[in-house]
């Protein structure tokens, strides 16, 4: 029962996160980059006050100590939300979560250097063959390659240093401090984006409605994830989410016409691959008894 209950919780997580990249396809026929990701920033503070005014701590929980660390991990984490709707406004969508699944590969690079966690030989192995599926996907030297790839493989990085900093600050902050903190710092940076890149894009209601969607959607995927991982352990939980890969290969098919060739579906599995066997070893090192 644990498991069927982890599983239905990772499909809203799985669906919510096609969802989205879908409708942020659809908005970005409407508007720029820039535009999508201020508005996105505008419905991040409206959803993410919600949030804080009607929890049980309210507003006091929003008081912190650490804001540079706010501020540097925001930075971080908008480069990796940019470089995300980017992509997925120019890539194929499998290529597009072939390479966000890097992002954990990535964290076993970083850890280490910024959280002095140790880089053993299997962590080695995994990223190695993680970076095998990444030039498979990416194919930087053939005819086939597009910058897009660089932007959204910039993006994971962006993410991944950007949960370094949330690794830090969830010890002594709430989530949805962490999360207001995030929309707040976000707003001047996709602004200064704008008056950097061009003016603001106002889509039509429905493009303002799949502003708001986007944003929502993110958070609704994350907090089933959360659900999923309360019920079951990491192991079970998180190759759930690999199932994202083939889903959206196949709506990206059926919605874009985007054909499947064998460089996504062999560099996703090698990609795949590596996450699984860091996420094997990370599992096994917790679980060890302290000696």
């Amino acid at each position: 029962m644990p498991v069927r209950n982890a599983f239905l919780w990772m499909s809203g997580t799985i669906v919510s996160f096609s969802t989205v990249a879908i409708a942020a396809r659809e908005l970005s026929f409407q508007i720029d980059i820039p535009s999508i990701v201020f508005l996105r920033s505008i419905a991040a503070i409206i959803i993410s006050v919600a949030l804080v005014a009607f929890s049980k701590k309210g507003f006091a929980q929003v008081h912190t100590t650490k804001i540079r660390l706010h501020v540097v991990r925001n930075c971080l984490h908008f480069v990796g939300q940019y470089g995300w709707v980017y992509a997925v406004a120019v890539l194929p969508l499998a290529q597009v979560f072939a390479i966000e699944f890097t992002v954990p590969l990535w964290l076993a690079l970083l850890a280490p250097i910024f959280l002095s966690e140790k880089l053993t030989v299997p962590r080695i192995l995994s990223i190695l063959i993680g970076f095998v599926g990444v030039l498979i996907t990416v194919r930087p030297f053939g005819l086939e390659f597009h910058h897009g790839s660089i932007v959204m493989l910039v993006g994971a990085i962006g993410f991944a240093t950007a949960m370094l900093g949330t690794r830090k600050l969830i010890r002594t902050e709430t989530p949805l401090c962490i999360l207001l903190y995030m929309s707040l710092l976000q707003l001047p940076l996709s602004t200064l984006m704008l008056m950097t890149t061009g003016e603001l894009q106002i889509p039509n209601f429905t493009g303002l409605l799949l502003a708001v969607f986007i944003t929502a959607g993110v958070m609704f995927a994350h907090f089933c994830m959360m659900k999923a991982f309360q019920i079951a352990d990491v192991l079970t939980v998180a190759p759930m989410d690999y199932l994202r890969l083939p889903l959206i290969t196949v709506v990206g098919a059926l919605l874009y016409a985007e054909a499947i060739n064998l460089p996504i579906v062999l560099g996703g599995a090698l990609i795949l691959a590596g996450n699984y066997m860091n996420l094997r070893f990370s599992t096994r090192q917790i679980a060890r008894p302290i000696q």
